[in-house]
């Protein structure tokens, strides 16, 4: 897989992806990287345990959590992604929803946009993407951060994700976005109930029909925190455990926040399944 310039080698390892969210409200770490500085120490510590993708969000897209303005967006982000790809060897990920942001952050360093609306956000979103040989991320969501978690429903909630996501990848490819570009999210907690995104966990091969590499985000999710009745910072080995079931059943990229213990728990399930 080759994103401006870099180049991504999928199917012989699990890659990690570090989670660098630069918002005051994120879920998990919000406030904690708002600094240029700070931020990049902590990309830098990420890059060091192991991870070979970082994904930069300027915007949390927690459930409940408010749009944020273009303009707030990029000052938040690209910075960071500046200095990130000045000093550090590794992709970048813009995490927005916004073509202005993904361009911008495309021309300042990044290599992928994460799109957690698969395109369905903003409609010059695709075209920037293929101008540009840009990595794409589709991600599944049920409504917006604002409403997804309003008691979501589905008739078969895989089939239904499959579905969508292979629409999004359709729309994409038939925009000029190289088919080898398009990775596929099936968007754990965003717009599921705990019970929703067992299931997607249990199916999780039936997402190769798709025929894309598989990202798999659940680090520190409530649907974590509801089995375990665990706090946020408690949830680790939780997500370790979903990490390395995932990667037996075909995830290529794992999103998390605490990324030594789980490049560890990577490198061993790849030694068992890869």
């Amino acid at each position: 897989m080759n994103c401006r310039g870099k180049t991504l080698t999928l199917g012989e390892r699990t890659h990690v992806m570090g989670v660098l969210n630069v918002t005051p409200d994120s879920f998990s770490d919000g406030g904690k990287y708002t600094d240029v500085q700070q931020a990049f120490d902590h990309a830098k510590l990420m890059v060091a345990e192991g991870a070979t993708l970082l994904d930069v969000g300027g915007e949390s897209s927690r459930p409940g959590a408010s749009p944020v303005s273009t303009t707030e967006e990029l000052d938040r982000v690209l910075p960071v992604i500046r200095v990130v790809a000045d000093a550090l060897d590794v992709v970048i990920s813009i995490d927005t929803s916004k073509a202005e942001v993904a361009r911008k952050a495309l021309e300042a360093g990044a290599h992928i946009v994460n799109d957690i609306t698969a395109l369905r956000g903003d409609t010059e979103m695709v075209s920037v993407i293929a101008e540009m040989d840009a990595g794409l991320i589709l991600m599944h969501m049920k409504g917006t951060p604002r409403t997804m978690q309003r008691a979501p429903q589905y008739e078969d909630v895989v089939r239904d994700v499959c579905e969508s996501l292979n629409e999004s990848v359709r729309c994409a490819e038939a925009e000029g976005i190289a088919a080898e570009r398009i990775i596929i999210d099936p968007g754990i907690g965003f717009g599921k109930t705990t019970e929703h995104n067992i299931e997607l966990l249990k199916r999780l091969s039936e997402f190769r029909s798709l025929d894309k590499p598989l990202l798999i985000g659940t680090s520190r999710k409530s649907f974590i925190g509801n089995i375990l009745d665990l706090p946020v910072p408690e949830r680790v080995e939780g997500t370790v455990a979903t990490v390395c079931w995932a990667i037996a059943h075909g995830a290529d990229i794992v999103r998390v926040h605490d990324v030594k213990a789980n490049v560890r728990a990577a490198l061993m399930t790849d030694a068992l399944y890869r």
